[in-house]
């Protein structure tokens, strides 16, 4: 007896609420023979099932054992389930074949899984709950100016959108690696449910080789301007001196490009490269600094809020020609200065 699932695309085939208890399936029980997944249960087959896609097994055989309910459609059905509804299923997994025999009082099933992914990409799930853990996640693919990220995410009721607002966030959480905007492409498994695999695609403008060397050049020109700032005492004395030493030390224009590098080793930078550049100084000073986009006298603009105290929140745009200055909120937003405050808090 034999069955037969194709997948095209991976739109819900099975119209009903589900959610997953576990990210990742636990080792199910096995015979004497270790290869061999003992299943009594509807449930225990599709637990079965699930595990051979995480192990990335392409021959698996499953001994239903007292097992009353009809093993033909139960097989189908658990095979369909895990390919079109579990996260991981879907993402991974291009078709399953199966097929069964009886011995004596158990059957012996055989499931045959071709897969969409790689052994080393179902490997590299992280498994994650909260925007946040997304972002730390981007951070590090960006830092490494990686290819490709995938996420498990649990209790998530988002959209691609969203994915692309916090890669966005991330690059600008990153001024050493922020050596130009990443175009994404990303693909949400399975189309709803509460546990999802996030995939995301990047591509950078350069090599990986040419973005490390510009990434270490970056860093190192960093380094140069902040170390004889550490003699300071932490906090506000350094990002005054920082203002000291700014506009001698880094290539502000109006026209100039958008990155820290453009404003630390390169021509010049415009206001988002030089947000990027102080977000970068402030970091090796241990003062958090968040780049911000808003306007200024209705024109967009990238600037700072800094915070080298947990009790001091100041804005700048160092981009301006004029002495760096550090202002209240209330002095920016006298200035002309208007921003998303929730994307500042």
């Amino acid at each position: 007896m034999t069955g037969i699932l194709v997948l095209s695309g991976c739109s819900s085939m099975l119209e009903r609420d589900y959610s997953v208890v576990s990210p990742h399936p636990e080792h199910p029980i096995t015979e004497q023979d270790s290869s061999t997944i003992r299943a009594e249960t509807y449930q225990d087959l599709v637990s079965a099932v699930l595990y051979l896609v995480s192990q990335h097994t392409e021959t698996g055989s499953i001994r239903l054992v007292n097992y009353t309910d009809d093993v033909e459609a139960d097989l189908a059905r658990a095979c369909l389930e895990v390919a079109t509804e579990d996260p991981l299923g879907c993402y991974a997994v291009d078709y399953i074949k199966h097929d069964y025999s009886r011995v004596v009082t158990t059957y012996e099933a055989n499931i045959y899984i071709t897969y969409s992914k790689t052994k080393e990409q179902v490997q590299s799930i992280a498994s994650v709950t909260g925007s946040n853990a997304i972002r730390e996640e981007l951070q590090t693919a960006l830092t490494a100016f990686a290819p490709e990220v995938v996420l498990r995410v649990g209790y998530f009721a988002e959209d691609e959108a969203y994915i692309a607002q916090l890669i966005r966030q991330a690059y600008y959480d990153t001024p050493e690696a922020a050596l130009g905007m990443p175009t994404s492409e990303i693909t949400l498994y399975p189309d709803s449910g509460r546990q999802r695999i996030v995939e995301i695609t990047l591509s950078y403008d350069g090599t990986v080789a040419g973005l490390n060397e510009k990434q270490q050049a970056l860093q190192a020109a960093a380094q140069e301007i902040t170390t004889p700032l550490l003699d300071e005492s932490a906090g506000l004395a350094r990002l005054t001196a920082l203002q000291g030493v700014f506009f001698s030390s880094v290539n502000t224009r109006t026209e100039g490009g958008v990155t820290a590098w453009d404003a630390l080793c390169g021509d010049g930078a415009n206001s988002e490269g030089t947000a990027l550049a102080l977000a970068l100084l402030c970091g090796n000073l241990a003062c958090t600094c968040a780049v911000t986009e808003g306007t200024h006298d209705g024109a967009p603009v990238f600037f700072c809020v800094v915070s080298p105290s947990a009790d001091t929140v100041l804005y700048a745009d160092f981009s301006r020609d004029e002495a760096p200055q550090l202002y209240t909120e209330a002095e920016f937003s006298a200035l002309g200065y208007a921003w998303n405050t929730s994307e500042t808090g």
